[in-house]
């Protein structure tokens, strides 16, 4: 493994911590095979859980980091017991721009931190697929008013972890302010909605 990329994935667990948990609970509640990963910047771990990870972005870094394959494949056998035949994938583009991916080709899509991905990759999904998405950027609240999604469930953070939940989901994505939530507004803001009951993450169903 070439040192820079060791420490590209140290410096990536220094700043956002282990993400294994948080991925290992939506693997729990939702099956899926392929998952593509828009913004991924060096983030690695959704390959320790799902067999086919495709991860997009435009930083250098990252395109060091994942073309070193080597050490990519050193780092799933070193975090995973069973990722023997798992497949990378990395496109080292904006995800805003055309990705030679087939439409529909996707079981789960993720939205970590990345700006609004759900409004660029949501073709890519499969009608029956989910969305991973946290309030970052505002890209929950696109995919609230987004109607080819429908809320299915909901992540928790606690000290113990994350915990996927399906209970009292119309308490969500209700809005302290009866303010009208457009793209217009979402893109002027770059920023989410102040709801009164917050998840750490939600999961939406593609439904169209």
């Amino acid at each position: 493994m070439l040192g820079r990329t060791r420490d590209l994935w140290e410096r990536q667990t220094r700043l956002v911590g282990d993400r294994r948990p948080l991925f290992s609970a939506v693997a729990d509640a939702v099956e899926a095979v392929t998952v593509l990963y828009p913004g991924s910047y060096v983030d690695l771990t959704p390959s320790y859980v799902w067999p086919s990870v495709t991860y997009v972005d435009v930083d250098r870094r990252a395109k060091q980091f994942f073309g070193d394959a080597e050490g990519v494949r050193e780092l799933l056998d070193e975090n995973s017991a069973d990722a023997s035949g798992h497949t990378v994938r990395f496109i080292h583009t904006d995800y805003q721009q055309r990705l030679d991916l087939r439409d529909g080709s996707f079981d789960l899509l993720i939205s970590l931190y990345a700006g609004f991905v759900s409004e660029h990759c949501t073709r890519f999904l499969r009608v029956g697929g989910y969305l991973l998405v946290n309030p970052s950027h505002g890209d929950a609240a696109m995919a609230s008013i987004d109607t080819r999604y429908r809320l299915s469930a909901v992540v928790g953070a606690s000290g113990d972890g994350y915990g996927v939940t399906t209970a009292g989901l119309d308490t969500y994505l209700v809005g302290k302010r009866d303010v009208e939530v457009n793209v217009e507004q979402l893109h002027r803001t770059g920023r989410g909605i102040d709801y009164t009951r917050s998840a750490f993450a939600y999961l939406f169903q593609r439904v169209e």
